[in-house]
Formats: structure tokens, C-alpha cells, sequence
């Protein structure tokens, strides 16, 4: 650890409405010595609305790596950083995680200042399951890519959230809807916190209809779709003919229960119980 090393700061900007910006925000950035920034102009409207005068310096996507040594010299120095975004929480689409994992490998200090998240927004305001949920940024461009990583997310159980750009959400909702199928759930979040914020829910194919047929999408755009519906389990009762034809065909019970039960995502104990339970006897009175 660098002895009176500075501190990294990453704090968290507007989404869109300038009241979003927390006031220990406002605090840890009038106090840092630079605030490092995706766009030092737009960075600088947010500053100059908050009244704060500070050096900044540009730290996006295609300065990342080079920059990072500069901004741990200041810290070594003992000079506190500020890390924003554009908008929303640095890291999350956004570059971020780098520098972080840099000071933590030499013991500087990161605090956080928590505040707007275009995921989190998204994710409340769109009506479906919060209690498990998955970002998954933004989805491949290229066609083939975007299909494998769509056929892996199409059984998930949990909530998927993801970024799109307004040109390509009709064609993105178009291929979660042939991956996912066009009846699950989902949600269009756009310009959120803006003046023309909205807010869609319907199925895939609802929402791919609806906005296919406008001449022009605007603003950022945030998908939220359900999870995968846990396949039916069929009762392990109505496997038993199968597990005792394999059995008769030479295959131990225990492992004739396994079997069947990995065809069906069946409990192969409970599978196992049924094909060996007693079979139950009327008992009459007198």
C-alpha cells in the first residue's frame, strides 16, 4: 500500500435529469484534484450546473489503458481522483473496471458514491421479477454471435436486462423474440429520468410490432425481458414405465432411476422412492 496515497472516487451522474445528482457528489468532486471523464464537455455542463471548478481529463473506451497510469501517479502522489461517466455509475457499460482493479492491486483506496443506474431504473419501473436479475450490456452486433449468446440466455430464470442503441432495438427485439419465443414478457424503458421518458410493457412481439411501426426510435434505450418459465416436472409416478423397461432390460434400479430422471429434470431419490415404495393396501373395516 502507498503510504498518504490518494483516493479513487467513482461516483455516480444523472441518467438525464440534473436533480438526480447526489449531493456528496457535488462534495467529492469539488474536493478532488482532477475528474477523470468519457466526455470532458459533457462532463463539464454537469460540473458547471453543479458549481464546481476542477481539472478534468478525458478517460474513455480508447484512452483507457494508456491513461491509467497517469491517474495512479496522482494517487501515489497523494492526490485524490474523481472516476465519472457520462451517465449513470461508472463500470457498467462504461470504462471504470480497470482503473479500480489497478489501485485495488496496489492497496489505494476506492470509495464509491452510489447514485443513478439506468439498469436499476429500468429494471424497477418495468413490472417484472426483481428479485433475481442479469445485465447483460449490450448483445454482439455480428448475427452469429448475438445467436449463440441469445441461445444461451434463453433458459435463464432470471430477469435479463440489456442496453441498445435506438437504431437497432426493432431488430434486437425481433431476434429476442425468435430466440426467446414472442410471448415472454418484457419492457422498453427509453429516455429515462428525460422529459419524454416512456415506458412500454407487453410481450417481444408486441413491442417489436409497436415500435417497428414508428418512423424513428430516440434516446437511450434499456430492454428488460422475463426469465425462462421453469420447465412442467412430470410426476415421478408417470416415469415408472420407463424406468422398469430399462431395468428390465438389465439396468440396476438405482441406476435406471438416474437415467430417466436425467431425460425428464426429475428428482432421481424421488424417482428411486416411488419405484420401490410398497404399493398401498384398502384397509376394511370390521
Amino acid at each position: 500500500m502507498w503510504a498518504m496515497s490518494g483516493t479513487l472516487h467513482v461516483v455516480s451522474t444523472p441518467i438525464g435529469n440534473l436533480g438526480d445528482l447526489p449531493p456528496r457528489a457535488v462534495e467529492v468532486m469539488s474536493a478532488v484534484s482532477v475528474v477523470a471523464c468519457e466526455d470532458t464537455r459533457h462532463t463539464g455542463r454537469l460540473l458547471s450546473h453543479a458549481g464546481v471548478k476542477v481539472r478534468t481529463v478525458s478517460f474513455f473506451e480508447g484512452n483507457e489503458r494508456d491513461r491509467i497510469p497517469d491517474l495512479l501517479a496522482d494517487l501515489r502522489a497523494g492526490r485524490d481522483v474523481a472516476l465519472v461517466s457520462d451517465a449513470g455509475t461508472p463500470g457498467i457499460s462504461d470504462p471504470g473496471f480497470r482503473l479500480v482493479r489497478a489501485c485495488a492491486e496496489e492497496g489505494i483506496e476506492v470509495r464509491v458514491v452510489p447514485g443513478a443506474s439506468a439498469v436499476l431504473a429500468a429494471l424497477v419501473v418495468s413490472g417484472l421479477p426483481t428479485d433475481r436479475f442479469a445485465f447483460e450490456g449490450f448483445l454482439p452486433r455480428k448475427v452469429g454471435e448475438r445467436r449463440s449468446r441469445l441461445q444461451e440466455l434463453a433458459s435463464d430464470p432470471r430477469t435479463l436486462v440489456f442496453y441498445e442503441s435506438p437504431k437497432r432495438t426493432v431488430h434486437t427485439l425481433e431476434a429476442l423474440a425468435e430466440a426467446f419465443g414472442p410471448d415472454r414478457p418484457s419492457a422498453v424503458a427509453r429516455e429515462l429520468t428525460k422529459l419524454h421518458e416512456e415506458v412500454l410493457r407487453g410481450t417481444l412481439r408486441e413491442l417489436h410490432d409497436l415500435l417497428a411501426a414508428r418512423d424513428e426510435i430516440r434516446g437511450e434505450v434499456v430492454l428488460v425481458v422475463a426469465g425462462a418459465e421453469p420447465p412442467a416436472r412430470t410426476a415421478p409416478a408417470e416415469l415408472l414405465a420407463e424406468v422398469r423397461e430399462l431395468i428390465d432390460s438389465g439396468m440396476r434400479k438405482r441406476d435406471a432411476a438416474r437415467e430417466v430422471a436425467s431425460r425428464h429434470g426429475a428428482s432421481a431419490n424421488e424417482l428411486y422412492s416411488a419405484l420401490t415404495r410398497p404399493p398401498a393396501r384398502d384397509h376394511l373395516d370390521g
